[in-house]
């Protein structure tokens, strides 16, 4: 482990755990500032403002207060805040406290609060904040109207009812007596699945445009105007995946069909998908504050760009990418409502926050296997 990565976690945490104490005595020690002081966590019912801020523990003048205490043993899960009900267990889990303290302070001691990836950690905690305390009541689920869901369905009704569908692939020959052959041999036990199938199609298909497919003519419903209509009407004849019809004759030639595929069809009301609807609705709004947010703090700040200097950077390709390595820019903030479950308190270093998992969206019609 490098010297970097052995104190990034520690780092990370003392934004999240030490940002109240730290914006307290920066606001004592540098005089008025424009920034809001940090919020005390809240308490339980029943608790007094004097016995939350009582102090439980102080390392090297830095409090560790009953508010902050709490706070960190009610953020962990229902089963790890049952073993510390007890005096003896709560004695623990301040170990756990002061030892995170007394690593960070040693951290801070030898310069890595400098560290430049220790900073961008930092900055990451802080735009996680940020962007979390900005959304998490801007844009609600809720707030998206009936009226606003309906218009989105209607628009998109075509999304949420489909035909039923079928795939097939097809050799097409000109001569009835090849289509004839062909029909035979695509229909011997020998040739039942579609790697013999599309070996058949590049031996015998003489349509270019389906055989740089393997024969594949993709999905299509019975309306289909791009195919002859005998050939749409023989592939939903075929009841079976691997089915193989007989030479069907059109006026481009001779086409024999194998089912690869079918699709039921789809029919769902505005209620259906009324929930499915507000939750896009929802990502696409709060995506789009995040936007004009960000635009706005970009149109406020006096950005200069060099590209003389931007054109000097190398990037190395050959090596291996670091443990250290991460995205640009915002890979530690999550969206807002998003939540960074807390360390277990057996721990000091919290975990890593996870990104989210990119979407991938699959090619409309995979060749059929």
């Amino acid at each position: 482990m490098s010297r970097t990565t052995a104190v990034l976690a520690v780092m990370a945490v003392i934004v999240a755990m030490g940002a109240c104490k730290g914006s307290k005595t920066e606001a004592t020690s540098s005089g008025p500032s424009s920034t809001a002081p940090a919020k005390q966590p809240a308490g339980l019912p029943g608790q007094s403002q004097s016995d939350l801020a009582d102090v439980v523990a102080t390392i090297d003048g830095t409090p560790i207060t009953v508010a902050e205490f709490q706070d960190r043993i009610n953020k962990q899960s229902p089963y790890v805040r049952a073993r510390y009900t007890s005096l003896e267990q709560k004695k623990e889990f301040l170990d756990t406290l002061v030892r995170f303290e007394v690593l960070a302070a040693e951290a801070k001691k030898r310069g890595y609060d400098k560290d430049p990836e220790v900073v961008r950690t930092m900055k990451q905690v802080m735009i996680q904040r940020l962007l979390k305390e900005e959304f998490e009541s801007r844009v609600k689920p809720e707030d998206i109207a009936d009226e606003e869901m309906k218009k989105f369905y209607d628009a998109h009704v075509t999304d949420y009812n489909k035909p039923e569908e079928v795939r097939v692939s097809a050799i097409v020959v000109k001569d009835k007596a090849k289509a004839q052959k062909v029909e035979k041999e695509a229909k011997l036990p020998a040739n039942a699945d579609n790697k013999q199938f599309r070996d058949l199609v590049t031996k015998y298909s003489e349509d270019e445009e389906s055989k740089g497919r393997g024969g594949d003519l993709r999905f299509f419903a019975a309306d289909a105007k791009n195919l002859p209509p005998e050939v749409v009407k023989a592939a939903f004849e075929l009841k079976n995946q691997g089915d193989v019809s007989a030479a069907v004759a059109t006026q481009n030639g001779y086409y024999i069909l194998k089912q690869t595929g079918s699709r039921k069809a789809i029919s769902k009301s505005f209620d259906d998908v009324k929930r499915q609807i507000q939750n896009r609705l929802y990502r696409d709004k709060r995506q789009q504050a995040m936007q004009e947010f960000e635009a706005g703090l970009k149109k406020q700040a006096k950005v200069e760009i060099h590209q003389d200097a931007l054109a000097k950077v190398q990037v190395d390709t050959s090596q291996p990418a670091s443990p250290e390595a991460g995205e640009p820019g915002l890979s530690g903030a999550a969206l807002p409502g998003a939540v960074t479950p807390a360390p277990s308190p057996t721990t000091v270093a919290p975990p890593a926050p996870t990104p989210a998992p990119a979407v991938k969206t699959p090619p409309a019609n995979p060749s059929p296997k």
